[in-house]
């Protein structure tokens, strides 16, 4: 009878450290799990920073091209006014004065 309550005894002392190991290893299963997932966080915050610094970038560039060519639009726009005024600046000035005298 000693003898199976010794063998009973070792069992579950054989058993308690296999419990005491697994927790063990549990534990650092999940420090790892939480060390790769906190990795894998920074990665993608890293990336999606880059990416929206990126489409930021191309976004800024695109509308300083926009506004140069409308600048560029406009200035011609203005000389070609400028023009047409020195070209007819008489005729205008007549028309403006017929119409005055008419009314």
């Amino acid at each position: 009878m000693n003898s199976v309550i010794e063998k009973l005894a070792e069992i579950e002392a054989a058993a308690e450290a296999i419990v005491e190991h697994a927790q063990e290893r549990k534990s650092e299963v999940e420090k790892k799990l939480q060390e790769e997932r906190d990795k894998f966080d920074r990665e993608l915050e890293e990336r999606t920073a880059e990416k929206v610094r990126k489409i930021r970038d191309e976004s800024e560039e695109k509308m300083n091209k926009i506004v140069e060519e409308q600048k560029a639009k406009n200035n011609q726009a203005a000389r070609n006014l400028e023009k047409e005024f020195e070209k007819n600046h008489t005729v205008y000035a007549e028309a403006i004065l017929k119409r005055i005298i008419e009314v």
